[in-house]
């Protein structure tokens, strides 16, 4: 993406050799940081077992899709882990209720909106495209939660407890909790290891400001490393900053009426 971007503002052909990448690349080296920021911040001792870190770092249900258990949220599991019929029966159920979700529900949706958007746009009326609109959300839900539920039900499986990556997203009454909802060990991540450690909202306004925006671009170069994605997490970044500072009190009045 860098090298993409200086050819094209200086007109040259530099070129990179394409490196093959591990499958769940940006899993392990979240997962990384999270183990070194908690020991250097002394939340946690170093791990001197080298196979209890390598579990930690490589954990095969979460390779693909998550969750994004920290180091310090997994680490009493690690060294107690304990398998039981209750448990494993609670994943079992987990597991199929992922799968549910991605293979009935998913998939299902999956050829309805391929199907609107393969229409030219001017042959698309307003139904269709509300239709278009629906069935992309759903099955990006459903498939994204259906995944994080079939993950977090393996680990139940072999004695961990994970805590739930969606919570009814599309039920938000704000576009902040919405976030809150959405994929929710991913913005806890960047809220302990980024948003904290620049200072949250103790700063003043202007620092607060930066620090969501600083937060946002780093969530979607994470999404993908093109400018879809970073001009698509700066717009979510400006919408919570306006419902931040100039929506809070109409927001805050219609949950307190209701």
């Amino acid at each position: 993406f860098i090298i993409d971007n200086i050819n094209a503002i200086l007109s040259i052909n530099l070129r990179i050799k394409k490196l093959p990448l591990p499958l769940g690349l940006s899993f392990y080296t979240f997962k990384i940081i999270s183990y070194l920021s908690d020991v250097y911040r002394g939340q946690v001792k170093h791990q001197s077992n080298i196979i209890n870190l390598g579990l930690y770092i490589s954990i095969f249900p979460q390779i693909g899709s998550g969750p994004i258990t920290q180091y310090n949220e997994m680490i009493g599991d690690i060294d107690k882990r304990g398998e039981s019929r209750v448990l494993f029966s609670q994943g079992v159920e987990k597991f199929i209720l992922g799968l549910s979700k991605k293979i009935i529900i998913a998939n299902n949706l999956q050829p309805l909106w391929l199907e609107v958007k393969s229409l030219p746009v001017n042959e698309i009326s307003t139904l269709t495209a509300w239709l278009g609109i629906l069935a992309y959300s759903l099955q990006l839900y459903f498939d994204f939660s259906g995944y994080s539920d079939m993950a977090i039900g393996v680990g139940n499986m072999f004695g961990f407890s994970w805590g739930k990556n969606f919570n009814y997203p599309y039920l938000s009454k704000s576009i902040k909790e919405f976030w809150n909802r959405w994929h929710i060990s991913l913005g806890k991540w960047f809220r302990d290891y980024i948003y904290i450690p620049l200072g949250g909202n103790r700063r003043g306004p202007i620092n607060h400001l930066r620090n969501i925006l600083i937060v946002w671009i780093f969530t979607g170069l994470w999404h993908g490393a093109n400018w879809t994605f970073i001009l698509w997490e700066v717009y979510y970044a400006l919408i919570l900053s306006l419902e931040k500072y100039l929506c809070k009190k109409v927001i805050f009045q219609k949950k307190s009426l209701k």
